[in-house]
């Protein structure tokens, strides 16, 4: 210290005096590094100012500081920062004279030593000796650290390194670090500005020796785990070991266990393990030291299958009895806590059945072999009592149940109640009148798998269930050597899940609304009932919308929509425990009202329809005026007219529409009637009958020729016409059928088929004028007549 402060005074003396010179200021020992806890003196020459001046460390004021009128000096006593900033400050101008940063660095601390083995295997003495230590460095400063053996004669060094340990061969320094004494090390860090050793570490080699780690064996019994360990022959010495173990577990990782720590002297070790689980695999591990030194890296783990330990085996023997067949047998399925299949024993299970009367003879006992936890036999309909007997090397286990006989009148529990609590059933029931010794629960899932617990109590709580699935369970009485009759409750749901999956089923568009349809499936049981729906709907872009009914619904008509456009559709089905959501389905709207085109298309179909039927009549009416035949006078009766008529007088061809003629001498066509009576029967019986049909045509037919007046009245139509019978003379123009130009009549007629009374020749009286009518006439009529 006192030669640093020489140094230091010889260097500021001829900078201070070269400063009066130069008229300068400065701080001198820049960026000067100090051990931790250690005191310096910083000075600031103030030649170049007049007046004080004052310093600040991290801009904050110092007042310790001894000054002249050349500088000023500030002394730091135990200075403990890891870096700081010290400035000279002008009191009049607060300008900044000069500066330093000290920065301040740690000798190494807390060092440990290690003698060890690379080779876990190796006897004899260690391969390796290992030191570490703690040193807070400048990361930015590359610092050398140097293992010195300070118990040597002579200090040397033992390794060197530029990190916090060092490890160096033993072998190569046995001689300084011999097991039989104690020794001494320190550790020296040095860098380009400084240099710190530390406080010296002493030890004995035995201390510091990590042994090899142990060798272990586990032996297995029926009631106990025997660990065993042993060491090399080299540290037969005083020693402490730790014993470790963990059960094997399905999920997750298993929790070591550890003992407590034994201590030896021999070399060698042993634990007896005694609470451990019957058929269950245990793992273990070992380690050791020597007195007070480190541990040994623990041993290779070992893992045994622990025995079956008779203290742990609960038969719990139960049956299920089903109904009787027609044959009367009933199938029992018995069912017991079996041994774990995970022992690697042989164990023999034998189910045997007795009459319940131990005095009933002729009964034979009937044994069945059968298989681990599990046993169906038959039994008929009176009451047996199940014997199960599990044999396995020396020992024998055994348990019974009774089975009643069909009809048997025993205690039942009543009013069975059952709740569900966060994945666990709670059964309770009311007890029968007679006294039990217990009750007896079983339940499963499946009618596979039973499950069953024993209780004395009216209630029972079923855990371990399988989530969301239904339960049967079943609630028996216990009596001191009997069992009642079991008291079932159906479908308990271990847990209620979300409601069934929703399916949008049907869409139905039109132009401003929807129609759609969905269905829920459920695919559990245990689903949870719906409390409502809620629909959302809304266009790709607009806002999304929702509508909710009650869970009776099954479709829901959207209305106010917009024609044209894109929508999107969800159906979510609520429940107490969750929501289940339909696919997301798409429909677009119609542009048009479906109903304004169903309008049109009827009102168009009407209008087709009056259009076709309007044309269908027309074509009908047409056709028939088409078809209607042209008045052939060929089939007149003036084509009859016999030629003798012409010798008697007879008018055969008269001129066409002459009033002036006789009625003879005219063809008629239909005209208007003035009388609707009917023709005289001759014109010599009424001599007034000319006079009336002044103004009316007749037909001549009916009208006798001039010639034929002055005979004998001719004889009655109906003598006349007796060899005729199927003619007929009678006018086309009569009130009771159509007009017609021509007389109906027979091809076949002749002139003797006319009337008798024929009328003569007479004038008539002038007729009005009427129009003329159009007559049809044939050249052929004549000569029909003519030929007949």
């Amino acid at each position: 210290m006192y030669s640093f402060l020489a140094l230091f005074t010889l260097a500021v003396i001829p900078s201070m005096c070269k400063g009066l010179h130069e008229n300068k200021c400065k701080v001198v020992s820049q960026d000067q590094y100090i051990e931790v806890g250690s005191d310096t003196k910083i000075v600031c020459q103030t030649s170049c100012v007049h007046g004080k001046v004052f310093w600040t460390l991290d801009n904050g004021y110092i007042k310790e500081s001894t000054s002249n009128s050349s500088h000023s000096a500030l002394s730091l006593r135990n200075f403990t920062k890891r870096s700081a900033t010290l400035q000279c400050h002008s009191a009049d101008t607060q300008e900044v004279l000069g500066g330093a940063i000290i920065r301040t660095y740690t000798k190494p601390s807390k060092i440990s030593c290690l003698l060890h083995y690379d080779d876990q295997a190796t006897q004899g003495l260690p391969d390796l000796f290992t030191c570490s230590w703690e040193h807070q460095t400048d990361a930015s400063l590359e610092v050398n650290y140097t293992v010195l053996c300070d118990s040597c004669a002579r200090q040397s060094e033992i390794c060197n390194s530029q990190k916090t340990t060092c490890t160096h061969n033993y072998h190569d320094i046995s001689d300084k670090i011999p097991l039989v004494q104690s020794s001494r090390v320190t550790v020296r860090a040095k860098s380009a500005a400084w240099e710190a050793s530390s406080d010296p570490y002493e030890f004995s080699p035995f201390s510091i020796l990590k042994i090899t780690r142990p060798h272990i064996s586990v032996l297995a019994a029926s009631d106990h785990l025997l660990v065993e360990w042993s060491l090399p022959p080299f540290f037969q010495r005083k020693q402490r070991c730790q014993v470790k173990y963990s059960k094997a577990v399905d999920e997750g990782g298993p929790e070591w266990v550890l003992n407590k720590t034994l201590e030896t002297n021999v070399g060698k070790g042993e634990m007896v393990i005694e609470k451990v689980e019957s058929c269950h695999n245990y793992t273990f591990a070992v380690r050791c030291a020597l007195g007070e030194a480190p541990w040994s890296d623990w041993s290779h783990e070992r893992t045994v299958l622990t025995k079956l330990n008779k203290r742990d085996v609960e038969l719990r023997l139960w049956r299920k009895v089903a109904e009787a067949d027609k044959n009367g047998v009933r199938k029992v399925h018995a069912m017991w806590t079996g041994i774990p299949s995970t022992c690697q024993d042989t164990f023999t299970y034998m189910i045997e059945q007795t009459p319940y009367k131990e005095d009933m003879t002729g009964v034979n006992h009937t044994d069945t072999s059968c298989a681990n936890s599990v046993c169906d036999v038959k039994v008929n309909q009176g009451a047996r009592r199940i014997n199960l007997k599990i044999f396995h090397d020396d020992w024998m286990m055994e348990d019974s149940v009774y089975v009643p006989a069909v009809g048997e009148s025993l205690p039942q529990v009543t009013n069975i109640q059952t709740s569900t609590l966060e994945g666990v059933i709670l059964v309770s029931w009311s007890a029968p009148a007679q006294p039990v010794s217990g009750y007896m629960v079983d339940y499963t899932h499946n009618g596979n798998e039973y499950f069953w617990k024993q209780t004395k109590y009216t209630n029972a709580t079923l855990f371990d269930l399988l989530d969301k699935k239904p339960y049967n369970i079943t609630v028996t009485p216990l009596f001191d050597d009997k069992t009642g009759h079991g008291a079932q409750t159906l479908h308990i749901c271990s847990g209620v899940g979300d409601p069934g999956n929703v399916s949008i089923t049907e869409i139905k568009t039109t132009d401003k609304s929807v129609l759609v349809k969905w269905d829920v499936e459920s695919q559990e049981a245990c689903s949870g009932d719906v409390v409502n729906y809620t629909i959302f709907y809304g266009t790709q872009k607009g806002p999304q919308l929702n509508v909710t009914v009650d869970s009776t619904a099954r479709d829901i008509l959207l209305k106010d929509l917009n024609p044209d456009t894109q929508y999107r559709v969800v159906v979510e089905a609520t429940a107490l425990t969750g929501t289940t959501k339909s696919t997301e389905e798409f429909f677009h709207t119609k542009r048009f009202d479906p109903r304004l085109s169903a309008a049109l298309g009827v009102s168009g179909g009407i209008l087709i329809v009056l259009v076709l039927s309007l044309g269908l009549c027309c074509a009908v009416q047409w056709r028939k005026f088409k078809e209607k035949p042209v008045p052939d006078p060929g089939h007149s009766s003036v084509a009859l007219w016999s030629p003798m008529s012409h010798e008697k007088g007879i008018c055969p061809f008269p001129p066409f529409h002459n009033p002036a003629e006789s009625f003879c001498d005219s063809i008629y066509t239909e005209a208007p009637r003035t009388s609707t009576s009917p023709p005289a029967a001759g014109s010599h019986d009424n001599p007034a009958s000319d006079q009336n049909m002044t103004g009316e045509y007749a037909d001549p037919a009916t009208v006798p020729a001039p010639h034929i007046q002055s005979e004998e009245p001719a004889e009655p139509v109906d003598k006349q016409h007796a060899s005729f019978p199927a003619e007929t003379t009678e006018l086309l123009s009569s009130e009771d059928s159509p007009s017609s130009p021509y007389r109906s009549q027979s091809p076949e007629e002749t002139p003797a088929l006319r009337t008798s009374k024929q009328c003569a020749r007479a004038p008539v009286k002038q007729q009005e004028k009427t129009p003329p009518l159009t007559v049809y006439v044939t050249l052929d009529m004549f000569e029909q007549g003519q030929g007949r």
